[in-house]
């Protein structure tokens, strides 16, 4: 019940805001733009939901703040740390594939990267605000970053097809 919550204000926030926004510049940014909203939204349902009704009590638990140092579970060998690490890198490489598509096909490198290192500093600094049982680490920063770095790099390989069928979304009726 708690995601559904989250989930119907993703929704209405889709159709009353951005689903308009998106639909009157084209076939081929509502599709970009949607994709994205959909990656993003997962995103949020792995890393912060539920959000709305943790809001109440955020303040109810103390801050644990960010593991700074790198690996430490690798080096320790302590948990699963090659599936979390494994599971970071995939979980960003869709933003490194669409976030240049949603820039007018014009986002660089450094650009992306940017905005991947932005987008996975904000949920590690969230994690533990929203949620008493999550962490925050210096490593899941480091693996989105990679995540990112990749699908910047499936994008690049990619540009001539995904954008031959943007272009023919665009010219279709």
């Amino acid at each position: 019940m708690k995601y559904l919550i989250d989930f119907t204000a993703l929704a209405f926030l889709y159709a009353f805001v951005f689903f308009r926004k998106w639909k009157i510049r084209g076939k081929e940014i509502l599709l970009v733009n949607t994709l994205m909203y959909i990656y993003l939204s997962f995103v949020l349902y792995f890393t912060l939901m539920p959000i709305i009704s943790s809001l109440p009590f955020i303040l109810n638990h103390p801050y644990v703040p960010m593991n700074l140092i790198p690996f430490i579970d690798v080096l320790a060998g302590r948990g699963d740390f090659l599936r979390q690490v494994v599971l970071n890198i995939i979980m960003t490489v869709p933003f490194g594939f669409l976030f240049p598509l949603t820039q007018n096909r014009s986002a660089k490198f450094s650009k992306t990267i940017l905005f991947c290192f932005l987008m996975s500093l904000s949920l590690e600094i969230l994690q533990p605000l929203i949620n008493d049982s999550r962490s925050s680490d210096i490593t899941d920063l480091i693996t989105n970053v990679i995540g990112g770095m990749l699908g910047y790099i499936f994008y690049v390989i990619l540009k001539p097809v995904i954008f031959g069928i943007l272009d023919r979304l665009k010219t279709a009726k």
